[in-house]
Order: C-alpha cells, then sequence, then structure tokens
C-alpha cells in the first residue's frame, strides 16, 4: 500500500509518494504566484502524476494527506491561507475528492502546525509521545499541540496560532495583524525589530545604520548577532527571552513531555536552545519544567510533509 502526501506552502508545494513508511519519490515545485483555483489545479496534476508513479512502481495508494500554511476547517473541509490569494474560504477538501475520490480511498487536509507535530510523533523526536508540542518559528510562528495522543484543535480548529500569545505591554499597533510573539520573535519579526531599532536611534555605532532599511533580513541579524553588532545582539535577546517565554507558558498550560524546535529559525537560531531553556525556566511551573525534554526537529522542512502522510495513514 501507499500514501501520498502534499505539504503546501506560501511559495511552494511539496509531494512525496510514501511505500508504507517510507518515501520513494518526491518533488517540490514553486508556486510562481498561482493564486486561487490556480494552486487546487497545480495540486490536482501532481497528484495524478504521483498516482502514474505508483502504476509504474506497482503500488497501490490507499491514501491521501496534505497540510495547508493556515486554518483547516475539519467540519466543512475549506482552508483558509494567508499567504495565498484567493484561499479564504477554499474547497480544497471537495476538488479533491471530486478529482481522487474513485481511485483514493482516504483523503484528509490538516494545518500545518499539526502535520508537524504528527511528523515528529511517527518518524521524529517526538516518537512514543503523547502529549507534545511543535514549535515553528519560520515567517510566522505557529504550535503543533498533542494531548493524550490527538492533536488540540479548539471549537475552530484555530487552536496553535501562537504568534498571537501576548509576552509584552503595552499593546502596539504592530501586533494586530499578526500579534506581539510573531512580530518580535519570527524571522519576519527579528527583521522588523531590527528595523524599528534602526529608527529608534539606540544603537548609532551598529552596521545596520547604513544599510538599506527595508532589505534588513533575519539571516543579516543572524550574521552580525555573532559579530557582536549592539543592535543585532539586542534583537536576538529579545527574541530568545520571547522564545523563553512562550515555551514556559505552554509548559505550564500543556505539561509536555516534549517541545520540539521547528521551522526555518531554527536553524540558526538552534544555538540558543541552552539560553531559551534557561529564559523558559524562570517563568515556568517548576515541576512541569523539570520534566519537560527541549528537542529540535529531527525532520526539518520535511515535518509537513511526513505529517500529512501519518495524518492519512493513521485515518
Amino acid at each position: 500500500m501507499a500514501t501520498i502526501a502534499f505539504d503546501l506552502g506560501g511559495t511552494k508545494l511539496a509531494s512525496a509518494l510514501f511505500n508504507e513508511e517510507e518515501i520513494v519519490f518526491r518533488n517540490s515545485t514553486q508556486l510562481e504566484g498561482r493564486k486561487g483555483k490556480q494552486v487546487g489545479q497545480m495540486i490536482r496534476e501532481m497528484g495524478n502524476t504521483l498516482l502514474e508513479i505508483a502504476v509504474d512502481r506497482n503500488l497501490q495508494v490507499d491514501a491521501l494527506g496534505i497540510c495547508v500554511p493556515g486554518i483547516s476547517y475539519q467540519q466543512n473541509g475549506t482552508v483558509w491561507a494567508p499567504n495565498i490569494e484567493e484561499w479564504e474560504e477554499y474547497p480544497l477538501l471537495d476538488e479533491l475528492r471530486n478529482e481522487f475520490s474513485k481511485r483514493i480511498p482516504r483523503i484528509c487536509i490538516d494545518s500545518d502546525r499539526a502535520c508537524s507535530i504528527l511528523g515528529e510523533v511517527w518518524k521524529g523526536n517526538a516518537k512514543n509521545s503523547r502529549d507534545a508540542i511543535f514549535l515553528a518559528v519560520g515567517t510566522g510562528i505557529g504550535a503543533g499541540i498533542m494531548i493524550n495522543g490527538e492533536v488540540l484543535r479548539g471549537s475552530n480548529d484555530i487552536a496553535g496560532a501562537i504568534g498571537w500569545m501576548a509576552l509584552d505591554r503595552p499593546f502596539k499597533d504592530g501586533y494586530a495583524s499578526c500579534g506581539c510573539f510573531e512580530h518580535q520573535a519570527s524571522g519576519e519579526g527579528i527583521a522588523k525589530m531590527a528595523r524599528e531599532s534602526v529608527t529608534s536611534g539606540r544603537f548609532p555605532g551598529s552596521v545596520f545604520i547604513n544599510k538599506d532599511f527595508e532589505r534588513i533580513s533575519a539571516h543579516d541579524i543572524f550574521k552580525y548577532y555573532e559579530a557582536g553588532d549592539e543592535l543585532a545582539v539586542a534583537v536576538i535577546d529579545n527574541a530568545i527571552s520571547a522564545w523563553g517565554m512562550a515555551i514556559a507558558n505552554l509548559v505550564s498550560l500543556f505539561n509536555p513531555e516534549k517541545i520540539i524546535l521547528g521551522g526555518g529559525v531554527f536553524g540558526p537560531a538552534l544555538k540558543f536552545k541552552s539560553a531559551i531553556f534557561e529564559e523558559a525556566v524562570k517563568w515556568a511551573q517548576p515541576i512541569s519544567m523539570k520534566q519537560l525534554s527541549l528537542e529540535s526537529s529531527a525532520l526539518g522542512a520535511d515535518a509537513g510533509l511526513y505529517g500529512a502522510a501519518f495524518l492519512a495513514i493513521r485515518k
């Protein structure tokens, strides 16, 4: 038996054909500005390609799973994906069923948050865990939360949108579009904080004073942190505090066995894992914090893809 898995992002579509538990074929294609039904058509075309490959390899596809960058509404199968135009209430499940239901018995959709923790539980560093959280820090921030072996969804499938976690006061207008935590400590947030620091005039000796203001990126901040630039150090130290406080809040709320650090920022930010843990210890419920294992993702960028496959397999 075989499974087709998709990981849809804001800029690309990753896909894979699984033979039971291993990837036997994979592909990644840029969206290149596609929107609305164009993205749906792209997914269906790649699904048909993977079905043809399965036939060539004498594999019978019995499940299809896809993770999406936003909210997957479980009741009606629609998707809200803020980084894909015209995907406010996109009828993705209906489209996939119309295309594939005669050939693929099980078709499942879930958020990238949920699929990331499912991937780590299946093939990563949360194996054998029933209470674990995947903290994804990339362009934005989200958390896949597994409690007692089940993904926590909330009343409207929005649980885990922790970019809106309140970690500072007073409220600033910049928090309205993405939340306090995301504004300060996501990849885009780190760049925003650097731009705000440039305009504040607090770091006159920083190399960023003479750089193109709009082109400052998180990559630049990590690079100049290593060089000791005062602005970069202040921005990263603030992010470390925010990551630690958020982890403390998750520990105190959910008492997880493990929190897995993933997403593009935990890459370069993994070197701060000890400092993040020390910050979390200050704020968290102490007994729960002592029981926590803070780990990096074993699957990296593939966590969502593996999770999409596991989502379909276990259904």
